[in-house]
């Protein structure tokens, strides 16, 4: 026996070829979702979102947790770019703020087509409900009763092997308590809203309440946060829970008629940082989730037979969520150090808690400044798949955390949208609106907002704008 010892490292080295091998020949089939990537931020900040400076080229962006050749190392099919404005606009400038950051993300699709495609729906097509013909249009033998919207999808993207590019809104101070705000960025391709960031809004509280930091002024939600949510679901838009309070993410887990996610939050129990979602809140995350089962529709494509196979399909009435993994180190080890290691561990604890259904990745490259050993950039999701496989998690339990479980979220959002109701109309009283450069117009009998020093006054005009050039 001891004469063989030098065969073990031998053996060692075969076994992790094997599981690397495995996970490369999943992610050929399912590629990796991920929930949050900060690239259109490093994008503003280091170029002023000028894509065709020569030093911003995608292809070859160096100091970045993101370029294209690191998206393709990783099997990255499928990506939500954060449109995120920090707090410091929130009463200011930061509708503006916005609609440039998701500007720039269409930008990219349009400047790298062969690798970006911006789409706004889980498949495309068959995922929304028919459009109603205009007068124009009658039916004839020649033309159907009903025509069918044509939304480009992630698996569509897939299936043109192209990384389908969603954009995702970080912070409630981007929609300025603006109910026709929020409608206005979901038509422009906003498919998921962040409640708050590292800030109160006037109507949802953030995750610094939870460390005494911050003051809660809604208790989670108040009546026109309600109204948010009801909106949301009514439009379609996901609404993503990553740096709420927990009283807010108890209200809006409760209220939504469709699932939510933590777009890039771990595990509280295994780092206590509050930015991490704790283990009671992981019961409500769970709650409704239907057993395991075929969606009943199938495609005639066979790699999209193949995604919806593993696909939970939930019952009516079911509202089963997702927590997608942050991989930053404070909140994986509440260390300045964590490995791909710990990362992993998160992903068990969640799948043991809330389910193998609950399970995503949300990095957050390009936000946070410290990555684990292993995990130092978007060419590594292959690794964090390996570990996995050696973990012995099975190949539907990780083609779901990859990207199935995203998409049933996504669908189930989409089934409880319906654009035949009518639109929320509540507006926020302006007592609850901070002072700065308002006016006062709707307001038949609102006092007056003073315009605070040092407060510009943001314009509507990009935003009308942006919506005539959609």
């Amino acid at each position: 026996m001891w004469r063989s010892w030098w065969l073990w490292p031998l053996v060692a080295v075969c076994t992790s070829d094997q599981f690397q091998d495995e996970a490369l020949r999943i992610m050929r089939g399912t590629p990796v979702i991920d929930g949050h990537n900060d690239l259109p931020w490093q994008l503003l900040t280091r170029f002023n979102n000028q894509l065709r400076d020569e030093r911003a080229n995608l292809t070859s962006l160096p100091g970045t947790h993101t370029n294209i050749p690191k998206l393709k190392a990783g099997f990255v099919g499928g990506q939500f770019w954060s449109a995120y404005i920090p707090c410091d606009t929130q009463n200011k400038d930061a509708v503006k703020r916005t609609l440039e950051q998701i500007d720039v993300i269409h930008r990219m699709c349009q400047m790298y087509p062969e690798t970006f495609m911006c789409v706004t729906s889980s498949m495309g097509g068959s995922a929304h409900r028919p459009l109603a013909l205009s007068s124009a249009l009658s039916p004839t033998p020649r033309c159907p009763r009903l025509f069918w919207a044509l939304p480009t999808g992630i698996r569509q993207a897939f299936r043109e092997g192209r990384v389908a590019s969603l954009v995702g809104v970080e912070g409630g101070h981007s929609i300025d308590s603006s109910l026709g705000v929020l409608r206005a960025l979901y038509h422009l391709g906003m498919r998921y809203l962040t409640l708050t960031h590292s800030c109160n809004t006037p109507w949802a509280d953030n995750w610094l309440v939870d460390m005494g930091d911050d003051e809660a002024q809604s208790q989670g939600l108040s009546l026109f946060g309600q109204s948010v949510v009801k909106e949301m679901n009514r439009l379609g838009v996901i609404i993503d829970l990553a740096h709420v309070s927990v009283a807010t993410m108890k209200a809006a887990l409760r209220l939504s008629k469709a699932p939510i996610i933590f777009s890039h939050s771990s595990a509280y129990r295994l780092c206590d940082h509050p930015r991490n979602v704790p283990d009671d809140v992981l019961q409500l995350v769970v709650r409704g989730y239907g057993q395991a089962s075929p969606l009943p529709w199938s495609s005639g494509d066979p790699a999209v037979s193949r995604v919806l196979s593993s696909t939970l399909f939930l019952e009516q009435n079911q509202t089963g969520s997702l927590v997608m993994v942050n991989f930053y180190n404070d909140y994986v080890s509440c260390k300045k150090e964590a490995t791909l290691s710990q990362v992993a561990d998160h992903l068990d604890h969640i799948k043991k808690v809330a389910g193998v259904g609950a399970v995503g990745f949300g990095g957050d490259f390009d936000g946070v400044s410290r990555l684990p050993l292993g995990l130092e950039d978007v060419s590594k999701y292959p690794d964090l798949v390996a570990e996995l496989l050696r973990r012995q998690w099975t190949e539907a339990e990780v083609r779901g955390a990859l990207a199935d479980n995203l998409l049933r979220v996504f669908e189930a959002v989409e089934q409880v949208s319906d654009h035949t109701q009518p639109p929320e109309e509540n507006i926020i009283p302006p007592e609850e609106l901070e002072d700065s450069c308002r006016t006062e117009y709707g307001y038949s009998e609102a006092s007056s907002l003073p315009c605070q020093p040092g407060a510009p006054l943001a314009s509507v005009a990009p935003l009308l704008l942006s919506l005539y050039l959609l």
